[in-house]
């Protein structure tokens, strides 16, 4: 069975996020919000919010149990500050919050803690969910090979 690991992320990223519009709702403020401090406005993308979702999940699936501040730090960016140097700044966590709450109300993902470490793991469900997806369709990189490197008709080169 294909896991997350045979797929470019970008296209599981993609492919989550068609699925997600389906089943979680994009709260009103996400049109008004900037996705952290470092930005200076909000994303152009009108589906932008999804496509945080489907990353977050498959960060979850990969890193878990990993929290919100955790989740902050990965989003985050450098700030611009002029003529002084550029720091790093965490991203917006409400927005980690909200999508990590709709997440767990469709079962994807659960709060857990493994020995020290505590926060968010994935479910079977939310396994599965991305696992399905990774496997729906092989994806094909422009020269003529799928990712695991064979020809797309299948037959060796002789």
């Amino acid at each position: 069975m294909p896991s997350i690991y045979d797929i470019e992320p970008s296209e599981l990223i993609r492919r989550a996020a068609e699925q997600l519009k389906k089943e979680i709702a994009m709260p009103e403020w996400t049109k008004y919000v900037k996705t952290g401090q470092s930005k200076e406005r909000p994303p152009i993308q009108l589906d932008w919010y999804y496509k945080r979702a489907a990353s977050i999940l498959r960060k979850i699936y990969m890193l878990g149990p990993i929290g919100v501040n955790k989740l902050r730090i990965k989003y985050g960016s450098k700030k611009n500050r002029g003529v002084a140097p550029a720091r790093f700044k965490r991203s917006g966590g409400k927005i980690i919050r909200s999508i990590l709450q709709q997440l767990e109300k469709q079962g994807y993902i659960k709060q857990a803690q493994k020995s020290t470490h505590k926060g968010r793991i994935i479910t079977p469900k939310g396994k599965s969910f991305l696992d399905k997806i990774s496997g729906k369709n092989e994806h094909r990189g422009s020269e003529g090979k799928n990712i695991a490197g064979t020809p797309k008709n299948g037959k060796e080169a002789s």
